[in-house]
């Protein structure tokens, strides 16, 4: 049964009249990079809970989540609404098994994300470690609207970080936009463009790719790789090539 502690806004930020982060503060136990916790607020007697991922590394004690208001949702317009100073409920033991120590050694490790789903990554990469198995990294971050790529900035400041390993590639799928991709992640893969933009090879020898987005992309993606390029699931009991983490 989950233990629940209170946790207090230190930060809140809008980035679009959607998309919100909220830093918090909160006496939780040390977690994985990757990994999530649930939050929750007293809605009506009654605690609303879902889970979401941690943006900020573990050795952080800034506690960063990422949020995308759903319309008619019962907590994420109201986690929007708090400010500094108010009160949330948050598990203090993290979940989750979207984390580098689940993932095979590989040449190329290809971390394809939507939306709000790049968190989980961008506390993986800010923490940094275990990094060295593989050659080079691919973080994608794909999105509807140039609007929409909120952490493009710390994306960029971890391309410096790893100059020789880490390949930044946005997608946006609704508008034209320069620097980024135009389209979806499975027609990108399908076509080589993502091989071509980064020059990386995506293949069964030499990659894994970790997907992490809505379902239809995580489904969709899988498919594509599975078809074109002799991928398939990675299991415990099965060692395989991709590993997934759907958002809702």
């Amino acid at each position: 049964m989950a233990n629940w502690v209170n946790g207090t806004v230190i930060e809140a930020k809008f980035w679009t009249e959607s998309l919100f982060s909220l830093v918090i503060n909160a006496p939780i136990k040390p977690f994985i990079a990757g990994q999530f916790a649930k939050l929750a607020l007293e809605i009506e007697g009654e605690r609303v809970q879902r889970a979401y991922s941690y943006v900020n590394a573990p050795s952080d004690d800034r506690l960063e989540f990422y949020f995308v208001v759903v319309p008619n949702g019962k907590l994420s317009p109201k986690l929007a609404q708090l400010r500094v100073g108010d009160t949330l409920q948050v598990t203090d033991e993290a979940s989750g098994f979207f984390i580098l120590d689940e993932i095979p050694d590989c040449q190329h490790l290809w971390m394809l994300s939507t939306g709000t789903a790049i968190g989980p990554f961008l506390s993986i990469l800010q923490e940094g470690k275990d990094l060295e198995r593989f050659e080079k990294i691919i973080l994608l971050h794909a999105v509807r609207y140039q609007k929409d790529l909120s952490y493009l900035p710390l994306m960029k400041q971890l391309a410096e970080r790893y100059p020789e390993k880490l390949h930044l590639v946005t997608v946006v799928s609704r508008e034209q936009c320069e620097g980024a991709l135009y389209g979806r992640v499975p027609a990108l893969i399908e076509n080589q463009m993502l091989e071509n933009v980064t020059g990386v090879s995506l293949d069964a020898a030499s990659s894994h790719v970790m997907l992490c987005g809505n379902p239809e992309m995580v489904k969709d993606t899988r498919e594509v790789l599975i078809k074109t390029r002799d991928m398939r699931k990675h299991l415990r009991r099965k060692p395989g090539h991709i590993s997934s983490e759907q958002y809702w």
